[in-house]
């Protein structure tokens, strides 16, 4: 038995914690906010984020990340993606030096453009593992088969969260490529927008398609760039992790992409999603490391245009459509 630190009460990190919970584990989750902490004690539910779940009584709550992650010999990082570095901070001075950090969340931290990894590493020493793939919380909470990845500087590391991880309807594997991991993950989350919009304005399958096959083009580009291998983006956490945020309905991503295809404004769309949109804050991200690398990502300069520059959806699809003719290329 292992004891297990959850930074994070939404339905990933409940869904990790009742994963782990199964296996024996002793699990303590932090909640950021103090009236969802009484909500899950009093329902053993999270309403809002993973309803018709129940929690077991043996899983602990705390507000305290001293008390969550104290003496614990791995620390899950399931808070979003801006609040990675926040939360880092506040664990430094309790956090055992050999614990296991396992960051869950994806994104890519505007400020320094870090991938999540990065950021936790910038401030403290501990190994980190990144757990990624295509990975619906609501699925893997009523034990539907779930493949996912996990990624280290540190392959013993990886390994050693794989062996925690692995159940028989939660495989995991391993891949030393962690950029090209973290990559895969936040970017896909800004091409799902884009699927949304397509879904919104009521196009096709034949547009579904083409802009998912174009979307893992512009992130391998990019990905490869920046050190990831190739490989990487045709795998679960590239190609995989793409399809099921762009197809899925439990897609918040997508969902809130429809919504603006239909005429929402962005903080009409985000409210009506009532939970974090990873892609939003990643499109930011995305377009300066896009900038920075001289890379061309059209699809990504698109969403970036509608969500931050007032760009009419119908503007991007006419651009994209109608930009010069060439040679079809992933690289």
């Amino acid at each position: 038995m292992q004891k297990i630190a959850v930074l994070g009460a939404g339905s990933w990190g409940l869904a990790l914690a009742l994963l782990l919970n199964e296996k024996g584990n002793a699990i303590t989750i932090w909640c950021y906010d103090s009236k969802e902490k009484e909500d899950i004690l009093t329902f053993r539910e999270n309403k809002r984020c993973l309803p018709g779940i129940k929690i077991p009584l043996e899983i602990q709550f705390t507000t305290s990340v001293e008390e969550a992650v104290k003496e614990k010999d791995v620390v899950i990082m399931a808070v979003p993606s801006k609040a990675i570095r926040k939360t880092t901070e506040s664990m430094k001075a309790f956090v055992a030096e050999e614990a296991l950090i396992v960051n869950v969340s994806k994104g890519i931290e505007f400020e320094t453009l870090y991938t999540l990894s990065q950021v936790i590493q910038s401030v403290v020493s501990n190994p980190v593992v990144v757990l990624s793939g295509p990975s619906h919380a609501e699925e893997v909470a009523r034990h539907m088969p779930t493949t996912v990845v996990a990624s280290s500087n540190c392959m013993a590391s990886a390994e050693k969260i794989q062996d925690l991880f692995m159940t028989e309807y939660f495989r995991v594997y391993t891949n030393p490529d962690i950029i090209g991991v973290e990559l895969g993950g936040a970017l896909k989350n800004v091409i799902a927008l884009a699927a949304g919009v397509v879904d919104g304005l009521g196009y096709g399958d034949n547009s579904k398609a083409a802009l998912m096959t174009r979307g893992i083009a512009e992130i391998s580009r990019l990905g490869v760039a920046m050190g990831g291998m190739p490989a990487t983006f045709g795998g679960l956490t590239g190609i995989g992790d793409l399809m099921v945020t762009c197809m899925s309905g439990h897609s918040r991503n997508r969902r809130c992409g429809e919504l603006i295809g239909q005429g929402y404004s962005l903080e009409e769309a985000t409210q009506k999603i009532n939970m974090v949109v990873e892609g939003v804050p990643t499109a930011k991200g995305a377009y300066a490391l896009m900038k920075a690398y001289e890379i061309e990502m059209p699809i990504i300069e698109g969403i970036y245009e509608v969500l931050f520059e007032n760009y009419s959806v119908q503007e991007c699809v006419q651009k994209l459509m109608n930009r010069d003719k060439k040679m079809e290329s992933f690289d």
